[in-house]
């Protein structure tokens, strides 16, 4: 293939050169060979007209190579599970935010080199290949970002472990940013299709909705009627890092079957009836968490929910029964093969299914089934938020799913009489432990309860989290069962977060501990500590730190239009836009230190500290206040970056549709980023991982894994503020009781904001949020206006650290030799021994 240049300048590659001969070459190893195999998928597995071979093809067949090796490995590893029958892991989630996979696969298979080559010689540069790569739209934040950290630590420790999620079309959706604020259009990730799926046409479970319970004659029940839908399966291969093991994060599709089309009615005129359940079946895979204001959008997410766990535990039931030598295994020894790990409570419908499937289907009794149930399932608890604690309607639940409602019904009534029998002195406060909630106007299920019921492990996601888990939100449980409860610190992957997002400053790494172990044993970044004063590693630290800041300006114009000064210091919050993530503290933060340039003389200002604020993130559809946040952050941007007499010391930027690969730009090139949500509110946080990990230091509050992190890099190199979680609740009292004197500048920040400074667009009511002592939306809720002062005080400090090069250099050092415990391996090593009791299945 040969490449030329077109007159304006772009690469033009065409197929008919053949300098590469197309050869199928699934396992190559040497560039040419390589060169060779994406030139087979160029021309024999194509998926555009020939004769053309532009980057977005390039992507394409490089990527179908790349798989070629991944499938190897994959069947192999499967073999080999098989083989040796392990115990495995099944981890459900709603969400699983991939990102882009071509640079993580040739990582960690060790290949990057000879793919760079490979498509030199086809005449691309392998930086503009992946960039042609949509990021899987299968995960909105936190969340989906951990369970994927999760599934790459799994395959590199080599553990026996399967991802179950949805194959959302649509995913969440992308943000765009108007002069109305956030737009949010349909997320284009599948719009051609993914190279890095395989379809299971072999793997496909029927999944029923509706219909009545039936009565046998010998008293057993059984759910029957109602609509009946297929799970397909969809794999995706999951590499771990220099170990030939391949996992599955195995995801699935709904759909209707042939028979479900009615011939007749279309042919009748009656096309919508016709295939009215292929609709319906479309529709579950459609969106990522779809509005539920309405009835319907309330049943479409129960729908989402029951389709996962069903399809799930069905497969995950088939393969304990498919057996080598086909003898039949009791059930007692289901749950010392298989561990359920529920990712929040999106898959809480896995109880009562697995309870279904093993009396209805399998014919054990209650209490046979209930003991292979709760040996089976765990929980992870993600959040203290009430609104995030799931309920759902009983009403709802007994239409969808008659038989599942039963048996909550008996779960919740047999804890509610162990609970009499055996702790009489809880009685008062079974109303609050119980499952269902019989409030008369409004009837749920509360699914938190039912898993901390059924589960046999339920933990939190840092020490602080577990700590309120166990003294407040779940303190009556743990008088009942102490041992149920459990702390694994979240953790993220240091091959995407550092080794592959971050190369000069990983390969710096790598020259001064004399070893890039670093990568799959984090806790070597101590050594780093050995040289914090090192005069050549503080200049090549800078350097390394300069070009990511340099990467991360060149994408700044690329996608905003703002161009932004490297020198100057980059402020970064970047995280789901809520208003107990406080960004709205930011963006005030942002108007007082605007204000004040302001009114400084021109000398004054040039002893200021220039700064780079940049804020991202996607608020919720339907959330306002979220949303009136992400218009006042642009419309503040559009008056400071032209206003000539501040814009060389102040900029603020609104970075566009924030996803994963957004983050891996984004991360290596922050210097200060904020993690500043109410104490006590946000479960861990991973961001703040990720950013401590790659020399950024954090202005935060003592919040979620902001504690450990502070613990770990050293107190003098975390810069804190704010209300602690024990003061939080008498704050909102005194709030409530009207004591609360705002300081002057928080009131100036507001009054500049409500003077039109920024525009036309009415802010009253966000800003009446942070006013009043009480009342629906007011009331300051998430202590903004408390935390105001100590938050501006603090800045101040970032400023005059960031003036001493010497030591902001050596906290940043001192930052990324302090991360070493934040590593997702450390976390699945945690959860394998003390949660699923499963151990390391290396194939050979």
């Amino acid at each position: 293939m040969e490449a030329t240049k077109n007159p304006n300048g772009a690469t033009k590659s065409h197929v008919p050169a053949m300098k590469i001969p197309a050869v199928a070459n699934p396992l190559a190893q040497n560039p040419l060979d390589i060169a060779s195999n994406i030139s087979y998928h160029a021309l024999y597995t194509p998926h555009f007209s020939p004769f053309k071979f532009d980057p977005e093809q390039a992507y394409y067949a490089a990527a179908k190579s790349v798989r070629d090796r991944l499938v190897q490995q994959w069947n192999e590893t499967y073999l080999h599970y098989h083989k040796v029958d392990p115990k495995q892991t099944y981890y459900l989630s709603m969400e699983f935010l991939q990102g882009r996979a071509l640079t993580n696969a040739i990582g960690n298979l060790e290949i990057q080199d000879a793919y760079a080559e490979a498509l030199n010689k086809l005449g691309h540069e392998l930086e503009e290949i992946v960039e042609q790569e949509k990021d899987a739209a299968l995960g909105n934040g936190g969340l989906g970002r951990l369970a994927s950290c999760f599934l790459d630590s799994m395959a590199t420790l080599s553990l026996p472990a399967w991802g179950y999620g949805l194959r959302y079309r649509y995913g969440l959706f992308k943000q765009r940013i108007t002069k109305a604020g956030q737009e949010e259009t349909a997320e284009d990730w599948l719009e051609k299709f993914s190279p890095w799926e395989v379809v299971r046409h072999d793997v496909v479970f029927p999944v029923r909705f509706f219909g009545h319970v039936e009565v046998q004659p010998d008293g057993s029940r059984k759910w029957a009627g109602g609509e009946v839908l297929q799970a397909l399966a969809y794999d995706v291969p999951i590499p771990g890092y220099k170990t030939k093991n391949t996992n599955s994060l195995r995801l699935w599709e709904a759909k209707a079957i042939s028979e479900d089309f009615n011939l007749f009615q279309f042919n009748d005129g009656q096309y919508e009836a016709a295939a009215k359940l292929h609709s319906i079946a479309q529709q579950i895979c459609d969106v990522l968490y779809p509005g539920d204001a309405t009835e319907n959008g309330k049943l479409l997410r129960l729908k989402q929910q029951y389709f996962l766990c069903s399809a799930s535990l069905q497969d995950i039931i088939f393969r304990f029964k498919e057996r080598k030598d086909g003898s039949v295994r009791p059930w007692s020894e289901f749950p010392s093969k298989v561990a359920v790990q529920l990712n929040d409570t999106h898959p809480t419908l896995a109880i009562p299914e697995l309870m279904r499937i093993l009396m209805d289907d399998e014919g054990l009794g209650w209490d046979e089934a209930w003991e292979v149930m709760t040996k089976t399932i765990a929980y992870t608890n993600h959040t203290v938020l009430p609104e995030a604690l799931e309920k759902w309607s009983q009403i709802v639940m007994s239409k969808l799913l008659p038989r599942h409602m039963e048996i909550i019904e008996e779960i919740d009534k047999r804890f509610i009489a162990m609970i009499q029998s055996k702790r009489p002195e809880l009685e008062s406060k079974i109303s609050g432990m119980c499952i269902l909630d019989h409030n008369p106007k409004k009837p749920v299920v509360r699914m938190a309860n039912l898993c901390v019921v059924s589960a046999h492990t339920v933990n939190g996601v840092a020490q602080l989290h577990s700590d309120i888990l166990k003294n407040e939100l779940f303190a009556d449980y743990v008088s009942v069962w102490p041992t149920k409860f459990q702390n694994k610190t979240n953790g993220i992957t240091p091959r995407r977060w550092l080794r592959f997002c971050s190369p000069e400053l990983s390969q710096l790494i790598t020259k001064w501990l004399k070893t890039d172990q670093w990568v799959t044993n984090l806790d070597l970044l101590t050594d780093l500590r050995k040289f914090a004063d090192n005069a050549d590693l503080h200049a090549e630290w800078e350097s390394a730190k300069m070009a990511n800041k340099q990467r991360l300006a060149r994408y700044i114009l690329r996608v905003t239009g703002v161009s932004i000064d490297p020198n100057s210091l980059f402020d970064i919050q970047v995280k789901r836009i809520h208003e107990y993530k406080r960004q709205l503290l930011n963006i005030l933060g942002v108007v007082y230190r605007y204000k004040k340039l302001k009114e400084m003389s021109p000398e004054e200002r040039k002893s200021t500290t220039s700064r780079t604020i940049m804020i991202g993130g996607k608020a919720f559809a339907t959330y306002t206040n979220a949303k009136r946040i992400v218009k006042l952050v642009d419309d503040v941007g559009a008056v400071v970056n032209s206003d000539t007499e501040v814009n060389t010391y102040l900029k603020v930027v609104f970075v566009p549709n924030y996803n994963v690969s957004v983050a891996e730009m984004l991360i290596p090139g922050s210097e200060l980023s904020q993690h500043i949500s109410t104490a006590g509110m946000e479960a861990s946080g991973t961001s703040n991982m990720k950013f401590a990990l790659n020399g950024c230091l954090i202005i935060g509050t003592l919040d979620g894994a902001n504690v450990e992190i502070r613990e770990e890099v050293g107190e003098d190199n975390f810069f804190l503020f704010g209300a602690t979680a024990d003061e939080v609740p008498r704050l909102r009292q005194e709030r409530e009781d009207g004591l609360f004197k705002p300081d002057p500048r928080f009131e100036e920040a507001k009054e500049f904001i409500r003077s039109g400074a920024f525009g036309s667009y009415d802010y009253n009511p966000l800003l009446d949020s942070l006013e009043g002592n009480s009342g629906y939306g007011r009331g300051d809720y998430f202590l903004v206006g408390y935390d105001f002062p100590s938050y501006i005080d603090t800045q101040t400090k970032v400023d005059e650290a960031y003036r001493d090069r010497k030591r902001w250099t050596k906290m940043s050092i001192l930052s990324t030799a302090g991360s070493g415990k934040f590593s997702s391996d450390r976390t699945i090593g945690q959860y394998a021994k003390e949660i699923w009791n499963i151990e390391e299945c290396r194939v050979p």
